[in-house]
């Protein structure tokens, strides 16, 4: 795992905008909390990324409103509800079988 992550690979994990993970770190100042560089550029822990994935998972899975998203975090500052972790982790299982399941089909004929 690595210490940082800079906004590209945040928005390409997220698979959303750069400009969207901006707005996001602006909005969630409580969860989201980048370091700087020299240069001034945003620097992401691994923290800020797994809130950034529950923030996507509330906002864009569940249809949340932002305000109704930085409720649920604050409630939820223990991180007990990690369902955005499983969600991942289930989407990654599934692609994993369909590509065994694929390439047994292709092996078949």
């Amino acid at each position: 795992m690595k210490l940082y992550y800079n906004i590209g690979e945040v928005a390409g994990i997220l698979g959303e905008s750069t400009s969207l993970v901006r707005f996001w770190t602006d909005k969630f100042q409580a969860f989201v909390k980048p370091e700087r560089n020299a240069k001034g550029n945003r620097r992401y822990s691994p923290q800020d990324l797994r809130n950034l994935k529950t923030i996507h998972y509330l906002v864009k899975d569940r249809k949340m409103t932002l305000e109704g998203a930085a409720a649920m975090m604050k409630g939820n500052r223990e991180g007990q509800d990690n369902r955005a972790e499983v969600v991942e982790r289930l989407k990654s299982l599934k692609a994993v079988l369909l590509d065994i399941s694929n390439s047994i089909s292709d092996e078949s004929r």
